[in-house]
């Protein structure tokens, strides 16, 4: 009976060598991978609990990478023929105990290799088959998938690219703007400032040009305004009203002419003696006129 040496299978290979673990060890992780196909392997690895899963997981990647390198084989189409694990060199060491006796150390290693074939057309079609069946197809290859990260990376690079393109408008669109609020600003506070003087003048001169607000007392602001005048009643004082005196004044006016102009008046008492002084004149316009025919005519 003649059969195929597990050294002598055809397919791709990987080998580490010289791994610091009991081929025991590494007998129990590779029995669950045997006959498995790739995929499905490396997720059995992953998932693995094992310290040397870790190990069989970086020997499998690199039997995957030469069947596409060197072989031209796409990952989903491999599957694990055969893989095992050979005892290597022991190294020994010794550990003291009592009565002077030593107690030997085994440090084991072994060397893990992995063979990995390819799947005949037929078994792929009813691997495909059955995928389809199941609702999902067969994922993309390695080199797919690379090409496909790469088109990703790119793309969010021209998007990262056109936002920071974006943000650069949005910056001199604000600084555009921002010099308009600022010419905006300043015509407001121009305005402002127009107001605020215009609102000085009115307070300086209430009821326009000669008329000046008093002070707290009620004093006069300078001595070119003689006349009192006061708002609530609308009423003026020249210095010759007998109220002079006793009046607080609220303004103050240069000449009778503009505290009537402002809608000030006399008081009652002096409207009374104003009336009585016009006729008197006016006799003695009169008394006058008479006297001088008298001289004329004589």
């Amino acid at each position: 009976m003649s059969g195929v040496k597990t050294n002598e299978r055809p397919g791709t290979r990987a080998q580490v060598k010289h791994v610091r673990s009991s081929a025991y060890k590494a007998r129990e992780v590779l029995n669950l991978i045997r006959h498995k196909s790739f995929q499905e392997a490396s997720d059995l690895l992953m998932f693995s609990e094992r310290r040397i899963s870790d190990t069989v997981q970086k020997c499998l990647n690199s039997a995957a990478a030469n069947a596409e390198n060197n072989d031209g084989i796409s990952s989903e189409e491999l599957y694990v023929t055969a893989c095992y694990a050979d005892e290597g060199p022991t190294m020994k060491r010794w550990r003291p105990r009592a009565r002077g006796r030593a107690t030997r150390i085994r440090k084991r290693t072994c060397h893990i290799t992995i063979i990995l074939a390819r799947y005949t057309p037929d078994e792929l079609e009813e691997m495909r088959n059955r995928a389809e069946l199941k609702g999902a197809s067969l994922g993309p290859s390695a080199a797919e998938a690379r090409r496909r990260r790469v088109e990703k990376s790119k793309e969010v690079a021209n998007d990262t690219e056109s936002e920071a393109v974006q943000d650069l408008d949005e910056e001199v669109q604000e600084q555009g703007s921002s010099e308009e609020r600022q010419e905006f600003a300043d015509e407001g506070q121009e305005n402002d400032e127009e107001q605020e003087s215009s609102e000085e003048n009115d307070e300086s001169s209430p009821y326009g040009a000669g008329s000046a607000p008093a002070g707290d007392d009620g004093s006069q602001p300078s001595e070119d305004y003689q006349i009192k005048g006061k708002v609530s009643s609308k009423i003026y004082h020249p210095p010759e009203s007998p109220f002079f005196s006793r009046t607080k004044a609220d303004v103050w006016f240069t000449t009778s002419e503009v505290a009537e102009k402002a809608g000030f008046s006399l008081p009652a008492s002096m409207q009374d003696s104003n009336e009585d002084d016009q006729p008197s004149s006016k006799n003695e316009n009169e008394e006058t006129g008479e006297d001088n025919e008298t001289e004329e005519g004589e």
